[in-house]
């Protein structure tokens, strides 16, 4: 279990600390701090997906890119499915079907939506490329990190080794129970069974991590949010705690031309 922690301040995002030393790349987390939207939806909600008005949805997403001086229509999204389809892409926009946005154009923003499920950014220096991942249970199965890491290898002739990724703020382990249906997708070293409940407990940030690193990144550049959907609500919207009813975060990642 994760140590409980809040964010003080409050404040609409947080930068990843392995993202730092690159001036060029503008990376972040949302919160559910700073924004418009009323209970339940509270306040910074960033996704559409939800009875929230499209008006006060559309107002965060400028308030929350304005703070990153990014305009919205620099913006990449997708309808996510909960899937492993990756796409390359070339022009800002809104997309349908993908769970994971790569490029290598400047000014891009790829973004995707979260509220438990696992955000991953990835940066390659080097060739100046980076993606967006969004992994529920059903896309790290999958191996939707695996398979974008091979993606960017085979567009943009990135080597694992010289790239840096963050798992983002997702339901945390001891939160995350499941059933035997989810649990046997998963390794032993991915979940634990808890006689008690009668239900296994599945680590979705171990197992996004052990993917990069199974991909051929450094353990030394891959940064794991210490932060929790479900333990620190006060600060992130949990849809599994919050009953389905609850905003969304964005996990977002783009480079400016230096």
């Amino acid at each position: 279990m994760h140590d409980q922690k809040t964010i003080s301040p409050p404040s609409l995002f947080r930068i990843p600390a392995i993202f730092h030393a690159f001036p060029y790349l503008i990376s972040a987390e949302s919160t559910r701090h700073g924004g418009v939207s009323s209970v339940p939806y509270h306040s910074l909600n960033l996704g559409g997906s939800t009875q929230d008005s499209p008006e006060n949805v559309l107002e965060n997403n400028r308030r929350f890119f304005l703070a990153l001086n990014v305009s919205l229509s620099d913006v990449a999204k997708s309808h996510q499915i909960h899937g492993s389809e990756i796409l390359n892409v070339l022009k800002p926009g809104r997309y349908e079907g993908y769970d994971a946005l790569i490029t290598n154009i400047p000014d891009v923003q790829l973004a995707v939506t979260v509220a438990d499920c696992t955000p991953i950014l990835i940066l390659d220096p080097i060739r100046k490329a980076v993606s967006a991942i969004h992994a529920g249970w059903r896309g790290t199965v999958q191996e939707i990190v695996l398979k974008t890491m091979k993606t960017m290898q085979e567009e943009f002739g990135t080597v694992a080794s010289e790239c840096f990724g963050y798992v983002g703020t997702c339901i945390d382990e001891c939160s995350f129970e499941v059933g035997e249906d989810v649990a046997v997708h998963f390794p032993d070293t991915h979940k634990r069974w808890n006689e008690e409940k009668g239900k296994f407990f599945v680590d979705l940030k171990s197992a996004n991590r052990d993917q990069l690193l199974n991909a051929g990144l450094h353990q030394k550049n891959i940064e794991v949010s210490a932060y929790s959907t479900v333990l620190n609500n006060d600060d992130y919207f949990s849809y599994r705690l919050e009953q389905g009813t609850t905003g969304r975060m964005l996990a977002t990642i783009g480079f400016t031309i230096q």
